[in-house]
């Protein structure tokens, strides 16, 4: 029951790093793109950002690069900009 009881702790706490870590890195206000650049993530704003690409369905401004994932946590492309 302890191997148990340490297994549930051990695999808790794995889970928890993960989320914070995953966590960390979605706040992050930039990610580096495929091509190595620094791209902004997509941000919400009344007004269309400068060097917005997309509009996301969820309201949020994308500055993708390319068109393969862009929004896909957002609820994909309500307008393409660029």
């Amino acid at each position: 029951m302890k191997r148990l009881f340490a297994a549930l702790a051990a695999l808790a706490i794995a889970a928890t790093a993960h989320a914070q870590s995953h966590h960390h890195s979605y706040s992050s206000e930039y990610y580096t793109a495929k091509s190595g650049d620094r791209v902004h993530r997509p941000m919400h704003a009344e007004r269309q950002p400068a060097g917005a690409t997309a509009k996301c369905r969820d309201g949020t401004w994308s500055f993708s690069e390319h068109h393969r994932g862009t929004c896909s946590y957002h609820g994909g492309v309500q307008q393409w900009l660029k």
